[in-house]
This record gives C-alpha cells, structure tokens and sequence, in this order.
C-alpha cells in the first residue's frame, strides 16, 4: 500500500467514529490510544489537513475565556489604580536589604506641626542641659558689655530657650513624629512618593555620613532636621535647597545633609553669643529669625563654595570662616538672602550659574574625610564649645 492510500485509509477510520469520539469527550481509553496510534502513519505534510486538526482549529477560534469573577476584576482595579513613579538617578526608594516603614505612604509634616509636637512634649530633663548664653569673663566679659549686641528680649527668652532645648533631643525612632520629619525631608529632596526605610544606603546618597541620620547629629540634635525641614517644607525655599542639593553633587562635592547639619551648630552658636538678639528684637520673634540665619548662611556657604572652587578637604576652614563672618554680620546675610529669594521668584538666580566647573571631577565624598565645626580647636577662651 502506498503512502497516498495509507493516509487516506487512516483518515476514514478517524471520521468513522474516533475523531468524533474524542471532540465529544466520549471516547474510552482504547479509541484514544487507536486515535493517537492513527497519527503515526500520517506524513507531516499531509497533518494541516486533516479534519481532526481543522476542527480543533475551527473550535479554537470559537473560544471565549471564562466569565471573570468580581473579586479577579477588583483587584485588576486596584492594580491600574497603581502610580507608577521613576525614582531620579541614582537615588533610592528603599534601602537595599531592609523593609519600608509602612505599606502606605505617610504624609507631609509642616514646621509649624512640627514645632507644635515639641511644644506640647515635657522636655524639662532637655531644658536643664542647655547654656542660654556663652558665658564671658574678665576683658571679654566688659568688651561684650560696651561694644556688644543688645540683650535678648525678656519675652522673648522662652522661645529661644526652647530653640537650645530641641537641640539638646535626639532622633527617636519610636517617636512617629521623628520618622515622618524624616521622610518628608527625604520625599522633598529626591521627589519621591514613597516611604523610605529609616536606615540604609538612601541617607548616604543625601549627605549624611553613614546609613543612620542620628548619628551626624552631634553638636545640633533635632534642631538640625528641623531646619532640614523648614528649608524643604517652605515654598520660598525648597528651589534654594534643590540647588544646593545639586551643587553638592557637582564636580566640587561636598555631604549636603552634614553641611547642613554644621550650619545649624553655627545658628546656636550665634544665638548663645547673642549675635541675633538685635534681629530678634526688631522682629519681636526668636525661631522664625533662627530659620532665616540658618538659610543664609547655607546660601552663602553655597556661594563661596562655587566661586572660590572649593573641595572637601577645605571644609573645615570655610566653616570657620563661615562662622566669623555670620556672627559679626547676621543682617547683612538675612538681606542677601531675601534678594536670592526674590531672584529666584523670577526665574533669575542660579547657584550652579553659567559657568561650569572644570577642574577634574573629585573623588565620592563617601571617601572622604569631612571636618566640621566642632573639629576645630575654638580661636579663643572667648567663645564656649558648640553644644
């Protein structure tokens, strides 16, 4: 028998009943086996036309899925209400190897709540520690008193004394308040919506030194987030700290989160020598003077960093400098400052500026070595330690 008439005698005996058998689901065991048997001696070439492989064919274009049950399209729901968000370049939403917070994204804290939190906390322990002004004695304690600013309003000593006792607090991290002023510093600075987690790597990419923030907060306790916080949190200000988040990661970089946290030391320091007292007074207020020193002296550090093509390694004296120069003139940094300000409301200022830098592009700060305030030697017995 040839081929021809061999596929042809198969295919009889397959429409004779077998096929049927088995597109009906009513074939046994033995008209499946003979079935699959029958296939064995049809070439290949003659397979697509056969009526057993048409009819599978014809079935499958008649196929319609499953009706979906409510839970499947409530959850296909869920799923497409989703945001997909694209964290920047090389920052983290999560720190690797460790979990979120919360499921749920938390919300902003302002400030003012902020501030409010602390105001209504027993922080009488906080309070004993603190030295409301540096004390002064002999030539230096006479010069103070002939030459020196004025005395700090009486009423308003108990504000300042509460900016020196939120300096004396730690990061808590059982405090739901501490974690929130955490993210949302960290949710302004990169743009994130999500949590992140309160230790890892994500920290280090945001200038603190290590993946713990507590531990860059010597000298300036939780005052230093609280300025992190209103620079991020007020309008005016938050195109200000973008830029000097940016410059810090130029060719010329520097911790952006530690050099912030240095800032904060020079504000005590400034505060206890009663180098703001004249501001405060004309003002009649103590912590909204507090965050616009904190500002400008971080804008003019910013500026000479830029300009004068500084490098981690000359950190420690333009602190010092740093600190000279905003004691002996606060209102002349505050006026800068308003003037940026009122620039950037326009669209005119830039810190990075026209210019680029071109030097050859530093080392990661993560290896270097940062000096700070309180790692230089004081330049007289005039002045206390920083706290």
């Amino acid at each position: 028998m040839n081929e021809k008439s061999c596929s042809f005698h198969n295919e009889q005996e397959l429409r004779d009943g077998q096929v049927e058998g088995m597109l009906d689901g009513s074939s046994s065991h033995n008209k499946d086996s003979s079935a699959l048997a029958a296939f064995r001696g049809i070439p290949i070439s003659e397979l697509k036309n056969h009526s057993l492989l048409q009819a599978l064919r014809a079935e499958a274009n008649g196929w319609e899925p499953a009706v979906v049950s409510a839970e499947v399209l409530k959850a296909q729901e869920e799923w497409e209400a989703v945001d997909t968000i694209q964290p920047g370049p090389g920052i983290f939403l999560f720190a690797p190897g460790s979990q979120a917070s919360s499921d749920q994204p938390g919300q902003l804290v302002s400030f003012s709540e902020a501030l409010q939190h602390f105001q209504t906390l027993d922080l009488s322990s906080f309070k004993k520690r603190i030295q409301p002004t540096v004390r002064r004695t002999g030539f230096a304690a006479l010069r103070h008193c002939l030459f020196g600013p004025p005395k700090l309003h009486q009423g308003l000593r108990e504000e300042r004394d509460l900016v020196l006792t939120i300096a004396q607090c730690g990061l808590d991290s059982q405090d739901p308040m501490h974690g929130r002023i955490l993210q949302t510093i960290y949710k302004k600075l990169t743009g994130s919506r999500f949590d992140c987690a309160l230790h890892g790597d994500h920290w280090e990419d945001l200038g603190f030194q290590g993946a713990n923030p507590a531990t860059d907060l010597r000298g300036a306790g939780f005052l230093a987030l609280l300025h992190l916080l209103y620079l991020v949190m007020d309008s005016k200000t938050l195109p200000m700290a973008l830029e000097i988040l940016r410059l810090s990661r130029h060719h010329i970089q520097f911790p952006f989160c530690l050099m912030s946290v240095n800032i904060t030391r020079i504000a005590i320091q400034a505060l206890r020598e009663e180098c703001l007292s004249r501001e405060c007074n004309r003002q009649q207020k103590v912590i909204p003077v507090v965050n616009s020193f904190y500002a400008a002296t971080f804008l003019h550090l910013a500026h000479v960093w830029r300009t004068q093509k500084k490098t981690i390694s000359d950190s420690g004296f333009v602190l010092k400098d740093l600190e000279a120069l905003a004691k002996k003139s606060p209102r002349r940094l505050l006026r800068t400052l308003d003037i940026y300000l009122a620039q950037v409301s326009k669209g005119q200022a830039s810190l990075l500026g026209a210019q680029k830098y071109c030097g050859p592009q530093g080392p990661n700060s993560k290896d270097l070595t940062f000096t700070g305030v309180c790692d230089l030697q004081p330049p007289s017995s005039e002045g206390a330690g920083l706290i």
